[in-house]
């Protein structure tokens, strides 16, 4: 058995569902999950298909489905083999509560991807990459040899074919570079205080405001900082009573849970992009 994923978006118009599922039952699939969307404001329809198929041929598929639905329809569409395993890279700096969450949930089989190496600029987090028995990459970043730095980066990501990359509290800016070679393919996680909360220590600012609400949220990354489409944020309600320690392991725990689900959702091809803004079919 088969099992294949279709993302599709085009201008909204007339009969695509009916094509689409009438497509996939001539060719002996059968579905098992489909959603829509449709964006008003800007007309464009949105579609995630799940079909099983106990004989499949992708090439014969993919260019039939061509020849019949997209330019019918003219349509941007990606075809997956659910069973394939993306391949992630972790980068990371001092804080490791997103990458134990992440390794955890990796070494249960939670996450269904290879992890080839996980890259720091820093050393002080090795000790957890030995602990899971996952290759540890120290690159050091400074403003003197950045460029050679992100050489090595690239070096690293395109021997080992790397799809994506997850930056798990990695406190150094990346480049214009790499964000082209993998657009909407970098997740990264920070604090919802952002941009009220900013610098190093931006729960110490939310206490000194009396904040009732914390949150984080994870985006795929762009040039323009914090400022790339949304997966996923979670809050969480805070008090008076609440300590700078409180307040922290909090945000942390935000921090672990909504990185984990953006990581899956995008894993499971969950994640449409357009124009700066996700649709999510859960």
């Amino acid at each position: 058995m088969k099992k294949i994923i279709i993302q599709i978006h085009c201008k909204d118009q007339s009969g695509i569902i009916a094509s689409v599922t009438n497509f996939i039952s001539d060719n002996n699939g059968n579905i098992v999950y489909i959603d829509q969307h449709v964006d008003r404001e800007q007309d464009i329809f949105f579609m995630r298909v799940e079909s099983e198929f106990t004989t499949f041929s992708m090439d014969g598929f993919t260019s039939n489905f061509r020849d019949v639905l997209v330019e019918k329809f003219q349509m941007k569409w990606r075809i997956y083999n659910a069973e394939d395993k993306p391949k992630m890279a972790i980068f990371v700096s001092k804080y490791d509560h997103c990458l134990y969450d992440i390794l955890g949930r990796y070494r249960s089989g939670e996450l269904h991807c290879e992890l080839p190496f996980i890259i720091s600029n820093h050393l002080d987090l090795k000790y957890i990459a030995d602990n899971f028995n996952i290759p540890f990459y120290h690159i050091p970043v400074t403003k003197a040899n950045k460029l050679e730095a992100e050489k090595e980066q690239l070096k690293l990501l395109k021997e080992h074919n790397i799809d994506f990359i997850v930056l798990a509290r990695y406190m150094q800016i990346v480049s214009g570079k790499l964000i082209d070679l993998y657009k909407n393919k970098i997740i990264n996680i920070h604090h919802s205080f952002l941009p009220a909360f900013v610098g190093a220590k931006p729960y110490h600012s939310a206490l000194k405001r009396g904040v009732k609400i914390i949150g984080a949220t994870s985006h795929y990354i762009t040039e323009e900082l914090d400022a790339g489409p949304i997966i996923e944020q979670d809050v969480a309600r805070v008090s008076h009573t609440y300590s700078i320690k409180d307040l922290i392991t909090k945000g942390r725990d935000l921090e672990k849970i909504v990185l984990a689900t953006a990581i899956k959702h995008h894993i499971n091809r969950k994640v449409m992009v357009y124009n700066n803004k996700t649709v999510i079919f859960y």
